[in-house]
């Protein structure tokens, strides 16, 4: 029969499916089709969708995202890889972070994070982000990752820059969302400069 054999330590290097992440307080797995609901629930509530550009309309458009999901594989060039951020104690989906691996750049790749409101303050996202970061430079090996961010979002540049990301562009009225131009920053951080500080993995 015809196929390729992939040993464990390719399929690490080039991020060969995707097994999960656990942290102190939270699993970081792949998405399932029971979570569409609640995926639904955070995603489409005001205060998440204020700023982000993708607002979905119905469960029905996260069932055939999480379709969508279960098909790809991290670092699939040109792809964003989605998944889910869950309560290690109970098991509930409280966001979800995503992954943009650029076709024409192996090296970089663009992150993007949302926790549910009832979630939010926490720490959950500075400890799913942490993770994914340490994924990215440690697992896949990557170079440099990135965030684009709107500035008006205070939770979220405070991350950013609490986990050590440098602001290295703000861009004036680059972004269209519910009909308003808004502003958009860019953050990010080299492998080197992750792995210089390991007191933010503590």
């Amino acid at each position: 029969m015809g196929g390729t054999c992939v040993s464990e330590q390719q399929k690490q290097q080039v991020g060969y499916g995707f097994d999960g992440i656990q942290t102190p307080r939270l699993v970081l797995r792949r998405f399932i089709r029971e979570d569409a609901a609640p995926f639904f629930a955070y995603r489409s509530d005001p205060e998440v969708t204020r700023y982000q550009r993708w607002k979905p309309r119905n469960v029905g458009e996260m069932e055939a995202f999480i379709e969508e999901m279960s098909r790809l594989r991290p670092n699939t060039p040109g792809t964003w890889y989605q998944i889910a951020v869950c309560r290690l104690d109970s098991s509930e989906l409280i966001g979800d972070c995503g992954m943009r691996f650029p076709a024409d750049d192996d090296g970089q790749v663009e992150i993007g994070y949302t926790i549910a409101p009832a979630h939010q303050g926490c720490g959950y996202a500075t400890e799913a982000v942490t993770a994914v970061l340490d994924y990215l430079f440690g697992t896949l090996r990557k170079h440099r990752v990135y965030a684009s961010v709107l500035p008006r979002n205070a939770r979220s540049v405070a991350l950013l820059e609490r986990i050590g990301m440098r602001k290295e562009a703000h861009f004036v009225e680059s972004v269209l969302i519910d009909g308003e131009w808004v502003d958009d920053a860019v953050y990010a951080i080299l492998q080197e400069e992750w792995r210089r500080d390991d007191s933010r993995r503590a």
